[in-house]
Formats: structure tokens, C-alpha cells, sequence
């Protein structure tokens, strides 16, 4: 997967996974893993689709509508990558907090879903339940930062609802931010999911 690794001078602190939305690339969360902690390592991946022309982590069948074959393979996909960059540039692979905005917010909860030891813990802005009726793996000790917007029109407030309620479900520590904005991701959000994580 096209990506970038930024070497923290901080080997204790977490790798930072960026996933970006929807026509975003690798660069676009780079500044947002500087203000989160500037002295651990980043790991910035680009989506492998493309919809119409613009980067993607999974297909999707319509806005709101997931392809979840291949939300499911993608997932797979993400999870093996993170192994390999693991391996490749010496981080522990058990000490990964994602930090997700929309598109990106998905593929990382989804890694949740899928994978016990996939994250330790994730920022998700923007996300949306990626799949229903699934039974989770045990989330006991993930730490997880749901921002929401109360007017956003592409993730409805009952799926940000609903997140918190299977993460917790299955054991996670889950605190769910609202802003009274959109889909759009805020200094205020930032700031606050910045707080979060430096209580972890």
C-alpha cells in the first residue's frame, strides 16, 4: 500500500495510523498526528480504490451503502500491511492507535470489528458503523474517540450512537465528542481528541 513512515523520537509512544477520507491521500493527517504527538512514530496510508478518480480504503455502492465483500477483504488487506510495516520499520506492532476521518474513520472501526490485536486504540472523526449483525472480538483495554457532528449529513447521530454502543459492548473504553457542525473535521474536534489521548 502506498504509504509514508515518519520515524518518532519516542520509542514508548504509540505509531500513529492515518487513514484519510474519501479524495484524500497519505499527506492530508499529517499535520493532525503532529498536533496529537509530535514525538511518536507516523505511519500515513492511501486507500488502495479509487471512485472516480479519488482514493478510497473500500468500496462503496452508494453514499452510506458499504460494498462489505470488499469492506471485509480491504480490512484483511489493512491488517496484513500493518504486519509487514511492523516488521519493515521496527515499531511494535501492538501499539497502534489509528486516527481516521470519514472513509478512513470506517476502515479503522472496521479493523476493530475484525481483528482483536489489530489496534490498540483508535480516533475516529466522522465514522460509521461498517458492518451489523457481526459478533465482535473482545475490546478490553482499546481505547476509542468517537468525534461526531450533530448536523452531519452523510453520518446520521444514531450510527455515532450506535458505534459507542457495540464498542462498548465488547469491552472498550469509547468516548463519543459532538461538535454542532457537519461532516467536516474541526479544530475543536482536534483539540479534543488531542486531550483524550494524552490521558491515555
Amino acid at each position: 500500500m502506498k504509504h509514508i513512515f515518519q520515524q518518532g523520537n519516542d520509542s514508548t509512544k504509540p505509531t500513529l495510523l492515518l487513514l484519510h477520507g474519501t479524495g484524500g491521500t497519505e499527506q492530508d493527517l499529517l499535520p493532525l498526528a503532529a498536533k496529537i504527538d509530535g514525538s511518536a512514530n507516523v505511519l500515513s496510508v492511501r486507500g488502495n480504490i479509487l471512485e472516480n478518480g479519488m482514493p478510497r480504503f473500500f468500496k462503496r455502492l452508494a453514499e452510506g451503502v458499504f460494498d462489505e465483500e470488499d469492506l471485509i477483504f480491504r480490512t484483511k488487506e489493512l491488517n496484513s500491511f500493518l504486519d509487514e510495516a511492523a516488521a519493515k520499520y521496527s515499531f511494535d506492532r501492538n501499539n497502534i492507535i489509528a486516527i481516521g476521518y470519514s472513509n478512513g474513520a470506517n476502515i479503522a472501526a472496521s479493523l476493530l470489528f475484525h481483528y482483536q490485536d489489530s489496534l490498540r486504540g483508535a480516533i475516529l472523526h466522522h465514522p460509521m458503523v461498517p458492518r451489523r449483525g457481526i459478533e465482535l472480538p473482545e475490546l478490553t483495554k482499546k481505547d476509542v474517540f468517537i468525534a461526531a457532528g450533530t448536523n452531519d449529513p452523510i453520518c446520521p447521530a444514531e450510527e455515532s450512537e450506535d458505534l459507542k454502543q457495540l464498542l462498548q459492548n465488547a469491552g472498550a473504553a469509547v468516548h463519543l465528542h459532538w461538535e454542532n457542525h457537519g461532516h467536516q473535521l474541526t479544530l475543536q474536534e482536534i483539540e479534543a481528541a488531542e486531550d483524550w489521548y494524552r490521558k491515555l
